[in-house]
């Protein structure tokens, strides 16, 4: 099969730390404006830096439309470049829709959906790549991914064949007008019957590897709906509103309830599985080109309803 090269900078560390103070040339400017500028990099480049706390003002993460002033210290630390063969696998897919245009795609826990540091094949995008054509517009790496769930996260996502079903699938999701709704196994018992969770995201302060609710963050918003409730847990339907990385978990961590099988979020002690007990159930958005209504919804996977017969067994008992 052919390989595709790609030489992209992905999340890893850099021994190039690179250093810029503030002088009036810049005073005023935005901050992915000047650091773009300054490392010679896209702004888009740029704008993923200052996302991922990889460029900071003053030891501290800013946002890109942060305005610098003269005597600001910039720090940047570059991504490490990691060349990957990008190889079509022809790897079983679980396709639940498919046109012209578009898949939906109902990925299994486990799986990555494209290729980053530690994960180089055997992803979503490597079976993609042996099934059909994919929109090359997010990138070498990312072809034909408008939305991404968690590895050990399953369910329903959207992915464009083509540049046209692309750009209508993202600006869809950008206008909030698609549908993405999510079950979820979590700690503790929900008191309230539905609630929203407004709290913005970004990297922890205290361990890069997580996300947090911090002041700084990118908004973010999570309604959830309570489903069933078992003496030490509880069933949601989450509904996002948008799509932070790692969303729901933190938000309900926030709240007092992480979710089941999450130790990065929760307690180490959680129930047996391979993962967090999440899965993305129902998804909803509009046919690029003919405008159509589409939505879909699937059964919660087999490891997660034997696991709620667990727990209805022992609430019997």
């Amino acid at each position: 099969m052919a390989k595709i090269q790609v030489n992209e900078p992905l999340k890893g560390n850099s021994s190039d730390e690179q250093f810029f103070i503030i002088d009036a040339s810049s005073q005023g400017h935005r901050f992915d404006k000047t650091l773009s500028q300054l490392a010679g990099i896209t702004r888009s480049q740029a704008q993923i830096a200052i996302n991922d706390q990889q460029a900071l003002v003053n030891d501290q993460p800013q946002k890109n439309l942060y305005e610098v002033s003269i005597g600001d210290r910039i720090t940047y630390q570059p991504a490490a470049v990691i060349p990957i063969a990008l190889v079509p696998e022809p790897i079983d897919l679980d396709i639940v829709y498919e046109d012209d245009d578009v898949l939906v795609v109902n990925k299994p826990q486990g799986m990555v959906v494209h290729p980053a540091p530690g994960h180089p094949d055997h992803t979503l995008v490597n079976a993609l790549l042996a099934h059909s054509p994919l929109s090359t517009i997010n990138g070498s790496l990312r072809p034909g991914i408008v939305h991404r769930i968690d590895k050990d996260t399953s369910g329903l996502l959207m992915v464009a064949k083509n540049d046209v079903a692309q750009q209508s699938l993202t600006a869809q999701l950008k206008a909030k007008t698609n549908e993405r709704q999510y079950v979820a196994l979590v700690h503790g018992v929900i008191k309230e019957h539905e609630g929203t969770i407004d709290a913005p995201i970004g990297r922890s302060p205290k361990d890069r590897k997580k996300m947090a609710v911090v002041k700084d963050g990118r908004h973010a918003i999570t309604h959830f709906k309570v489903l069933k409730r078992y003496p030490k847990f509880t069933l949601v339907n989450c509904r996002l509103e948008t799509g932070r990385t790692h969303q729901i978990r933190v938000h309900m961590a926030y709240i007092g309830h992480p979710l089941a099988g999450d130790p990065l979020y929760g307690p180490k002690k959680t129930l047996p599985g391979q993962g967090q007990y999440l899965t993305a159930q129902t998804l909803g958005f509009r046919q690029p080109r003919t405008g159509e209504l589409l939505r879909f919804e699937i059964p919660l996977p087999t490891w997660f309803t034997q696991m709620l017969d667990q727990l209805d067994a022992q609430t019997q008992s």
